[in-house]
């Protein structure tokens, strides 16, 4: 399941994102669509073109004055004003529900690959970028590097960096309005692994926790980038 992490608006078949809001905020600063256009070095007619279809969801939200003594110009309207307020509340919540959390596995280096190694877990083997000279390694995933799928749909392996699958079970789950963080009980590895203590938090939108009927009790498989997970040498794990 794809993630996307930037707070967004939903209003009716429109979707308002980080920026949209951008382009208010320079037109009101230019006052003119095409000041906007250059301040933001986009091309004036998909400028445009972008407040035409979000004034056909929303409404009205710049006045245009043509010509005159004062040249003409662009302004925004109360409701356009009203959107940035709502935009930058949604933004305060997001922000207060979307720290990065991190989870640490440790375990003896099994195998190479260049950079990459193999560390045995208790939640199972993690592939991870590990110094070359650790026979035993702490690897760290960020809650904002880990994708969720249902079990039936679990993308395959082979021929892509997204090699790391933690099979577990939804134990909580903490909602805000774009995004919510996940907290999965990792299930033990299938050679005497204990992952009684091992918990995964996975950091995903609102749509991902629905189309995925996310919810505690949920079976889940999390995967992550190899690439994205950073190992450090763990001289408490024996690497025998």
């Amino acid at each position: 399941m794809e993630k996307e992490f930037d707070p967004y608006l939903r209003i009716d078949d429109v979707t308002v994102d980080r920026s949209d809001i951008a382009m208010l905020r320079a037109i009101d600063d230019r006052g003119s669509l095409s000041g906007a256009a250059e301040a933001l070095e986009r091309s004036y007619p998909r400028l445009q073109q972008r407040v035409v279809e979000l004034e056909d969801a929303i409404g009205p939200l710049v006045e245009r004055t043509r010509g005159g003594a004062g040249g003409g110009g662009s302004s925004l309207t109360d409701q356009a004003r009203d959107l940035l307020a709502r935009f930058d509340r949604l933004v305060a919540a997001y922000e207060g529900v979307a720290r990065v959390d991190e989870t640490v596995l440790s375990g003896p280096v099994v195998n190479r690959d260049g950079e990459l190694a193999t560390v045995a877990t208790d939640a199972g083997e993690v592939l991870a970028v590990v110094p070359s000279e650790a026979a035993a390694a702490s690897v760290t995933i960020r809650s904002d590097a880990v994708s969720l799928h249902a079990p039936e749909d679990v993308p395959r392996a082979e021929g892509t960096s997204v090699r790391n699958r933690f099979p577990g079970t939804v134990a909580w789950l903490e909602a805000g309005d774009a995004v919510a963080r996940v907290g999965i009980d990792l299930e033990a590895a299938e050679d005497g692994g204990d992952a009684d203590d091992a918990e995964l938090v996975a950091l995903v939108t609102r749509r991902s926790v629905d189309a995925l009927g996310l919810e505690p009790g949920r079976s889940i498989v999390a995967s992550v980038k190899a690439t994205a997970v950073r190992g450090v040498e763990d001289r408490g794990t024996d690497g025998d």
